[in-house]
């Protein structure tokens, strides 16, 4: 019975030789002409010829495949950024197919993008008639801290007039600025959609999508902090 299991345990090993010699098993030959110009054959890749390509052959001498060269550490490293660099150029391009037809898919026909341009415009101007509105209140509480500031030309101001004077000053500074930032916002749009209609007249006209390259687009305007409070002495303010 012992001599069984070590009859079936020699059989087992010999078939995991078999599996792990690449060819061997199917009776597959390797073949290589060394640096010497000698032709070496072998029933496992050859060990002389790991820096170049082997052929493997079947046994009445025809091809089978060819084998690659082992590569050294860095060569390995340079092929693997070279698969990364065109992984990462066939997904830049699916992105910029899969753009190219959603801008297409969205805005069919010219009217269409020009009518959401008008509804992200109408979006700013509303907050600039906001502003407006708001600067035009501040100028109207300006108004009678200004004229009870003439009573103290040349003298301190009371602490209760003096911070509501700052604070209609830190409160116009901050309706200005959202103002000018609004006016940016504005030209960002148009030039949003300009970029965008550029780009939709010649994909309409037939261009394949993705064939056009980026399409730059204007980044949005920095968020600004908000303005200080400017520094007061404790005298009557200019009017502004």
């Amino acid at each position: 019975m012992t001599r069984i299991w070590a009859l079936a345990l020699l059989l087992l090993c010999a078939a995991a030789v078999r599996a792990a010699t690449p060819g061997a098993s199917a009776g597959g030959i390797y073949t290589c002409i060394d640096e010497k110009g000698r032709r070496l054959t072998a029933d496992r890749p050859i060990a002389e010829c790991s820096h170049k390509e082997q052929q493997l052959l079947n046994r009445d001498g025809s091809l089978r495949a060819v084998v690659p060269a082992t590569l050294t550490a860095e060569e390995r490293a340079d092929k693997e950024a070279r698969e990364r660099a065109a992984a990462e150029a066939r997904a830049a391009q699916a992105d910029a197919v899969r753009r190219d037809r959603n801008l297409t898919a969205r805005y069919p026909d010219e009217a269409l993008h020009q009518r959401a341009r008008e509804a992200a415009l109408d979006t700013v101007r509303l907050a600039i008639k906001a502003t407006e509105l708001r600067l035009r209140e501040l100028q109207a509480e300006r108004k009678p801290l200004q004229e009870e500031a003439e009573f103290y030309q040349g003298k301190a101001l009371p602490p209760k007039l003096r911070a509501a004077i700052e604070a209609n000053d830190a409160s116009v500074d901050a309706q200005r600025s959202a103002s000018a930032s609004q006016e940016a916002e504005l030209g960002r749009i148009n030039k949003l959609y300009d970029t965008e209609l550029e780009r939709l007249r010649r994909l309409w006209a037939g261009a394949p999508a993705g064939s056009l390259g980026p399409m730059n687009l204007p980044p949005p305007p920095p968020v600004k902090p908000a303005p200080k409070p400017a520094a007061n002495n404790g005298s009557a303010p200019k009017a502004k």
